[in-house]
C-alpha cells in the first residue's frame, strides 16, 4: 500500500490541557500554534508516523495574566523552549471498537519522557468536496514537575495553587494531502 501523508485541519482541530487551580477548579488552556506529520500505510492508522509540535507562546487560558505566567520561566519558559514536541513510538490496539494506546516521546523544555496516550479513531469520510478526513479524539494524562514546570505556592488553607497533574484533551481532524 502507498504510503498516505496527512495534515492537521486546523478548523476542526482543538489541542487542550486540564489542570486544577487552587485545587478546587480546573482551568482549561490551548495552543493557538500548532502542526502535525502524519504519514500512514493502513486505513486503520496503526503504521502512522506522527509527529506534533505547539508553540509554547501560543499558549491560552482566556486569561492574559495567567497565559504570560505560564509563557515565563516558571513554566513553559517560552523564549528558551518555543515547542513542545510529541513523536510516536508504537501503537497498541485495544479493541473492535477502534480505541488505540498511542504510545510516544514527550519533550517539553528539552526534557523527554514516554507518555501513554488513549485515542479513540473515529473512521475516515470524505468532505463534501470529496477530501479524506480522519477523526482522532485523543486524551492523557501527565506529571507537569516531569516535565520541569515545578513552579507552586501553598495557599494558607495548604493546599497547591496547581495542580500537578495535567489532562491533555484532544480533538484531531486531518485531512489527506494531495
Amino acid at each position: 500500500m502507498a504510503v498516505k501523508k496527512w495534515k492537521v485541519d486546523k478548523d476542526n482541530s482543538q489541542v487542550q490541557f486540564r489542570v486544577k487551580h487552587l485545587m478546587i477548579t480546573t482551568i482549561t488552556g490551548g495552543f493557538g500554534s500548532y502542526d502535525a506529520s502524519v504519514e500512514t500505510e493502513e486505513e486503520d492508522f496503526m503504521t502512522a508516523r506522527v509527529s506534533f509540535t505547539a508553540d509554547t507562546a501560543s499558549v491560552s487560558t482566556g486569561n492574559a495574566e495567567r497565559d504570560r505566567h505560564i509563557k515565563s520561566l516558571d513554566f513553559f519558559d517560552s523564549k528558551n523552549f518555543p515547542v513542545l514536541k510529541f513523536v510516536a513510538t508504537g501503537y497498541n490496539k485495544l479493541d473492535e471498537e477502534d480505541n488505540y494506546k498511542l504510545y510516544g516521546n514527550l519533550t517539553i523544555r528539552d526534557v523527554t519522557r514516554s507518555v501513554e496516550l488513549d485515542v479513540q479513531f473515529a473512521g475516515v469520510v470524505k468532505d463534501p468536496d470529496g477530501n479524506n478526513k480522519a477523526g482522532f479524539t485523543i486524551s492523557g494524562r501527565i506529571n507537569r514537575k516531569d516535565f520541569g514546570l515545578k513552579w507552586n505556592v501553598i495557599t494558607e488553607a495548604g493546599s497547591l495553587m496547581v495542580g500537578e497533574e495535567v489532562r491533555i484533551e484532544c480533538e484531531v481532524q486531518l485531512t489527506e494531502a494531495v
